[in-house]
């Protein structure tokens, strides 16, 4: 944990509904809004936090996310559980842009974070809140590396943790978790069906449940991707930001951060598109984009080998719907096959071994390029949000055997 005094502490003033737009307290452990059971967003006194966070003074801040402070939830700086999270690089890729005449394409690279994934951002912001506000024990649903970046910060917590996984979650994500020493519990079904038993336990035993936007503070964790994205960029935006999108907390994080930096009069009000890519067995979110709806129906038989993107209902379908069509961008579907291949590609022409989701992303890339939906002079952010080293099930080799000289 980070236990140094910081001399300027969270700006944070109260929860909102995003639906009803109701206030509630942020002092106490809360889920879903209690009047109308909606994602809550935590909301900031952002001329408060002015008054400390500057551009420089970010700058200067031992690097990693916590040195947004102000902009996330934690009060005391003894209760900030970190394993040395964020400031992922942000590289271009001129060789890979080159394959689809992309003149400007940048990739962030997640899969440097701790227990190698985005997922680590998010985990760190709820464990250090629930933490500060009494929690004993946590608990989620997840398709694999969310457990294990729960499992890792809830044993540097000192918290019980409890995974509900998919049986055929990736098998490192299975193991990784249970070496962390959480309570791993595999349910025959998708991650819906772990929701449910998440939420009959935690009812049950009274653990804090952190189920992607079930809880507030996951996505503040993932803003910090947003955050981090314009300062690399001197403070500008990039026209395009193309995201994997499962539950959906990167996509709403970035768009969030976004938001306050204007606030902040950080930006102007210029926004990225914002793209979503799903692949073909399990799209609900681009489903509905493309029938005009504000909610996304829940999938059936969702079948997809790219775990992470194996969401067949997410919480924060409208927030996702809304921002995507607000910021002019749209969402679309590659195939299992395609977003495997894409792994292979970065791999082989940068040296960054993605996840298959940023493989799905690459997939989407090239197809939006030859579209026409992404200008080839555009300045394009490929968000990988882990590494693919743990998911060796999915790559298959083979390699020539010779015999000693």
């Amino acid at each position: 944990m980070i236990t140094a005094t910081l001399e300027a502490g969270s700006a944070l003033t109260h929860l909102q509904c995003t639906a009803c737009g109701r206030e509630h307290d942020a002092e106490r452990l809360q889920n879903l809004c209690p009047d109308c059971g909606k994602v809550l967003f935590a909301r900031y006194d952002l001329e408060r936090a002015a008054r400390t966070l500057t551009r420089e003074a970010v700058a200067t801040r031992p690097r990693g996310m916590w040195r947004w402070r102000e902009l996330l939830p934690v009060r005391e700086a003894r209760n900030v559980v970190s394993l040395g999270e964020g400031d992922t690089p942000l590289m271009a890729v001129p060789r890979l842009g080159a394959r689809a005449r992309l003149k400007r394409l940048l990739l962030k690279d997640e899969g440097t974070n701790p227990t190698g994934s985005f997922k680590a951002r998010g985990i760190s912001a709820a464990v250090s809140r629930a933490l500060e506000l009494g929690a004993r024990d946590v608990a989620l649903p997840t398709a694999g590396n969310a457990g294990g970046a729960l499992a890792a910060y809830a044993a540097r917590a000192g918290l019980g943790a409890h995974v509900y996984m998919p049986v055929d979650a990736p098998e490192l994500n299975r193991k990784e978790a249970a070496v962390y020493g959480a309570e791993v519990v595999l349910v025959r079904g998708l991650i819906n069906d772990c929701g449910a038993w998440v939420r009959r336990r935690a009812g049950e035993e009274g653990w804090y449940d952190l189920s992607t936007f079930k809880e507030p503070y996951r996505a503040e964790g993932k803003k910090t991707m947003g955050l981090e994205l314009v300062e690399q960029l001197g403070w500008e935006v990039p026209d395009v930001i193309v995201y994997p999108t499962g539950g959906g907390t990167g996509l709403v994080g970035i768009w969030k951060a976004l938001e306050e930096l204007e606030q902040l009069g950080w930006i102007d009000s210029r926004r990225p598109r914002m793209i979503a890519v799903q692949t073909e067995g399990c799209a609900p979110i681009v489903r509905a984009f493309q029938q005009g709806l504000d909610h996304a129906p829940a999938v059936q038989g969702a079948r997809t080998s790219i775990s992470g993107l194996r969401v067949p209902a997410a919480v924060a379908d409208f927030l996702m719907l809304a921002l995507i069509r607000r910021s002019g961008g749209t969402a679309v579907t590659v195939t299992d096959e395609e977003a495997l291949a894409g792994m292979r590609e970065i791999a082989s022409t940068e040296g960054v071994f993605p996840a298959p989701e940023g493989g799905a992303v690459w997939a989407g890339i090239k197809a939006l390029v030859a579209s026409g939906a992404i200008g080839r002079d555009d300045r394009v952010v490929l968000m990988n949000t882990g590494t693919g080293l743990k998911y060796g099930e999915l790559v298959s080799v083979e390699l020539p055997v010779v015999e000693r000289l």
